[in-house]
C-alpha cells in the first residue's frame, strides 16, 4: 500500500479543530495507515498499490470535539459511493418512523419542503413523500443520485454548498425540515455546511442531525466506526459550540439507537422561536459528570481497544489452530477497520457473505478477502461466522438459525470478542 504525501490534493491536514477553531489537538488513538473504507477492489485490481492514509483520531482541548485531522478528498470517497441505505430493512424501518414523527411534530403538509443532505437512495425522503410533502435529495454519489431520481425521489448529484442552497431557494423555497442523517459527521468543512443550511431553513424551520454519540463510542468501544469518511464524533457539548459559533441554536436533542448509538439534535436559527428543551442542558451536565471533557478518559479508551485486539486474535488463532473454518458475515466499512487495525487476512477469514450485490465479488481493501453472496454458506460450510456488521448481530444470527442449529458458532467482535 502507498501513503499519499500531504502534497497531494488527495489528503489534507487539518491545523485547527473544525468545531470551534482552537489549535490545542491531541491524538488519541492511532489506527495506523488504512485505505479507504468502502474501496473495495475488483480482482484485476488486486496487484496494483493501493491508496492508503493515517487513520488518527484527536481530541480538542478546547472543545473537546474528538475528529480526525487527515482528511481524505471527499471526491474519492463519496463519488463513486457504495453503500446504499435501502439493503438494511432496520434503517428502512427507522428512517419511516424518523419522517413520520418530525412530520407530526412540525405539521409538515404539501406545502412544506423538506431536503435530506446525503439523501443515499432517497431512505428517508420516500417515507416524506407518502406523507405528501414535496421532497429533495442531495447526495454527490453520481450513481446512487441517478437511481433514486429514477424512483421519484428527484436528487442533485452534489455536494451541498450555500451556492446550492441559493439555487434551490430561487426555484422552490426554504425548507420547513432540512435534515442530514449519518452525514454530518463525514464533513470537514462545517462552516460551509451550516452555512448553507441558514441560507435554505425557513424562519422557524428545523435542521435536523442524526450522528453517531460521542458517548456510546466511548462505552461500546466502537474503535471500529473510525474511518476516513467519519472525522467527527459528537458530544452535545461540542456540537452546541459550534451551531452557536455558527448564528444557530440547538433547542431539542434524543437518543436513538441507529449505528450503535445515535444522537438526534434538533437546531435552528439563533433568533428563531423555539424554545431550548431542558434536555440539551441535562445531556451537557451528564456529558460533564463523565469526564468527556478530559483526555484521561480517552486514553482509558484506547487501552480497552488494544484489549479488544489481543482476546480476538487469540482466539481467532486458536480456532485455526484446531482446524477450524471461519466465514465472515457482513462487509462493512467498520468490518474494514476491524480487519486492516488487527491484520485479519484471507488466511484466518476464508470468505465474507454480504447481502448488497454491489459488495458482491468485490474484495476488502487492504485485506482482499472475497465478498461474496450468502449461498456460499450451504456449499463452503464454516465452523465459525464473524459478524462484522455486529451490530445486526441480532438479525443476522435469527437469519442463519439453521447455521447455529446444526453446530455452527458465531463470534462478535466488539465491544469483546465473544463466542455466541
Amino acid at each position: 500500500m502507498t501513503v499519499m504525501g500531504e502534497e497531494t490534493t488527495l489528503m489534507t491536514r487539518n491545523e485547527s479543530c473544525r468545531g470551534c477553531k482552537s489549535p490545542a489537538l491531541t491524538r488519541i488513538l492511532s489506527l495506523g495507515v488504512q485505505p479507504p473504507a468502502n474501496a473495495f477492489l475488483r480482482s484485476e485490481d488486486l496487484g496494483a498499490p493501493e491508496m492508503a492514509f493515517p487513520l488518527d483520531v484527536y481530541f480538542c482541548r478546547s472543545c473537546s470535539l474528538v475528529q480526525m485531522r487527515d482528511i481524505v478528498s471527499p471526491e474519492l470517497l463519496f463519488r463513486n459511493y457504495l453503500y446504499v441505505s435501502s439493503t438494511s430493512p432496520t434503517f428502512v424501518a427507522h428512517f419511516k418512523s424518523f419522517a413520520e414523527t418530525v412530520a407530526a411534530r412540525f405539521t409538515l403538509g404539501s406545502q412544506s419542503l423538506a431536503v435530506d443532505i446525503g439523501s443515499n437512495d432517497g431512505i428517508l425522503l420516500k417515507p416524506f413523500r407518502d406523507l405528501g410533502v414535496r421532497v429533495l435529495g442531495i447526495d454527490p454519489a453520481e450513481k446512487i443520485a441517478e437511481i433514486a431520481t429514477s424512483e421519484g425521489i428527484e436528487t442533485l448529484p452534489h455536494f451541498f454548498t450555500p451556492d446550492i442552497a441559493r439555487d434551490i431557494v430561487a426555484e422552490r423555497g426554504r425548507a420547513s425540515v432540512i435534515t442530514a442523517t449519518n452525514v454530518f459527521a463525514h464533513v470537514n468543512d462545517l462552516d460551509e455546511l451550516v452555512g448553507g443550511v441558514k441560507i435554505l431553513l425557513a424562519p422557524e424551520g428545523a435542521f435536523i442531525v442524526e450522528a453517531p454519540y460521542l458517548v456510546d463510542f466511548l462505552d461500546n468501544n466502537l474503535f471500529d466506526t473510525v474511518y476516513h469518511e467519519h472525522l467527527s464524533y459528537f458530544s452535545v457539548s461540542s456540537l452546541k459550540t459550534l451551531f452557536e459559533r455558527l448564528g444557530m441554536k440547538i433547542f431539542d436533542v434524543e437518543k436513538t439507537d441507529s449505528h450503535g448509538g445515535s444522537l438526534r439534535v434538533f437546531a435552528t436559527h439563533s433568533n428563531a422561536l423555539h424554545p431550548e428543551s431542558d434536555v440539551v442542558g441535562r445531556f451537557i451536565a451528564e456529558e460533564n459528570a463523565r469526564g468527556l471533557a478530559t483526555l484521561a478518559v480517552y486514553q482509558e479508551f484506547t487501552k480497552r481497544v488494544e484489549q479488544n485486539k489481543t482476546e480476538l486474535m487469540a482466539l481467532l488463532k486458536q480456532i485455526k489452530a484446531d482446524g477450524k473454518k471461519i466465514a465472515g458475515y457482513g462487509a462493512p466499512a467498520k468490518g474494514n477497520t476491524l480487519l486492516n487495525y488487527f491484520a485479519i487476512g484471507s488466511d484466518t477469514l476464508d470468505y465474507i457473505v454480504d447481502d448488497s450485490e454491489w459488495k458482491q465479488g468485490l474484495f476488502t481493501p487492504g485485506m482482499h478477502i472475497p465478498v461474496v453472496a450468502s449461498a456460499r454458506l450451504a456449499t463452503d460450510r464454516p465452523d465459525y461466522i464473524l459478524i462484522l456488521a455486529w451490530n445486526f448481530a441480532g438479525p443476522i444470527m435469527k437469519k442463519l438459525e439453521s447455521f447455529s442449529q446444526s453446530g455452527g458458532k458465531f463470534i462478535i467482535p466488539v465491544p469483546q470478542a465473544q463466542v455466541v
